[in-house]
């Protein structure tokens, strides 16, 4: 009788344990990755029609803050919807609980804003949060680009500042542009940089080199690239990661001269379905020897939005991991970061537009073959 019923537990939590390894895709070390946790989903607001687009960075001070597109009328994208607004969570221990949602963009019915992207200023502790505007009343089919800023790790935001005319070209009024969502970045030498596509044209930098009271255009087009993210390599030279529509893989270019000029190649290592993704640089110390790192995370499959997969690179970009999959389902955008005590945050699309989720695991974890 009592070898039966230590049997009997014994199989229970082991079968609750394989039931919340397969709830979560997480398999592994406990200690190592984070519960899944949906900060945005539309059960939470039975008037919202979906919550959009991903980004996430470290305040200066460690607290986290989310941004996503808050969809009010339909899930559609911002020339076709005239209700979308921007709203936020924070954290102030790695994600582990979070603040109550918080909308810091709301333009009348008719004005949407959209594609939310931030940077984070390391001199100045100053945050800068990007995003896409239309007024689909007056201007419909007409992108302007507007930042928001944040003095006090993203407590409280400034007015809007439409910067379109700083970061596009006169003869790009009418043309489908828009900053890419997720992130820029900040150089070792203290220069803000993030990417604006212009379908028709390409995609460009847009930087600042004066902590963000002016910004400017690198006037060069780089293609192929819809939706592209920058990082800073080991030897300071630049690499944008592109999706590529209808190629089933990604598409890498680099610059050895600050953005004037580019090499472009293909890289089916990545394989992607027509997709945003995210790409960080990290740097690690092993055996006392520090090491640069590129993190890449996206939908790992060549033609679903789905499988959301984390890689690494040790030699730039080069060469890739297989991977670990985080969530074998539906995943779509994401968007990386750095936690205050060292471990990686991932903040994803998950089922199918249905929520936005964060999860976090310590890099030993995602390094383990």
């Amino acid at each position: 009788m009592a070898f039966t019923v230590k049997l009997n537990i014994l199989l229970f939590f082991s079968f609750v344990q394989l039931a919340i390894d397969g709830q979560n895709n997480l398999i592994n070390h406990v200690s190592d990755i984070s519960p899944q946790i949906s900060l945005f989903s539309k059960n939470y607001s039975p008037n919202v029609s979906c919550y959009r687009i991903p980004s996430m960075i470290t305040a200066v001070n460690g607290d986290l803050i989310v941004a996503v597109d808050e969809r009010v009328t339909s899930c559609g994208d911002l020339k076709w919807n005239d209700d979308i607004n921007i709203v936020i969570r924070r954290s102030r221990d790695n994600g582990n609980t979070w603040s109550g949602i918080e909308k810091i963009i709301d333009f009348p019915l008719g004005q949407s804003a959209s594609d939310p992207s931030m940077i984070v200023d390391k001199t100045t502790g100053q945050i800068f949060l990007f995003y896409n505007f239309m007024d689909l009343n007056i201007k419909r089919n007409v992108y302007f680009h507007h930042v928001i800023t944040s003095k006090d790790n993203g407590l409280t935001w400034s007015r809007p500042k439409d910067i379109t005319a700083q970061i596009t070209l006169p003869n790009w009024s009418n043309d489908f542009k828009f900053i890419t969502s997720g992130r820029g970045i900040q150089t070792t030498k203290g220069t803000l940089l993030h990417s604006i596509v212009n379908i028709e044209k390409g995609t460009y930098l847009f930087g600042s080199d004066d902590h963000g009271q002016s910004w400017y255009l690198l006037n060069t087009a780089i293609n192929p690239g819809d939706e592209s993210k920058i990082v800073q390599l080991s030897d300071g030279n630049l690499m944008v990661n592109s999706r590529v529509n209808n190629l089933g893989h990604r598409y890498v270019h680099k610059s050895v001269d600050n953005g004037k000029t580019w090499s472009s190649n293909s890289d089916s290592s990545l394989i992607d379905p027509s997709c945003n993704a995210s790409i960080i640089n990290h740097t690690i110390t092993s055996h006392g020897i520090r090491e640069n790192v590129l993190i890449f995370a996206n939908a790992n499959s060549k033609t679903t939005r789905e499988n959301m997969t984390i890689k690494l690179s040790f030699d730039d970009g080069v060469t890739w991991t297989e991977g670990k999959t985080i969530y074998e389902g539906k995943s779509a955008y994401s968007s990386l970061c750095i936690l205050k005590n060292g471990n990686i945050g991932l903040f994803f699309e998950k089922n199918d537009y249905q929520e936005c989720t964060f999860v976090s695991f310590s890099f030993d974890w995602l390094s383990q073959k």
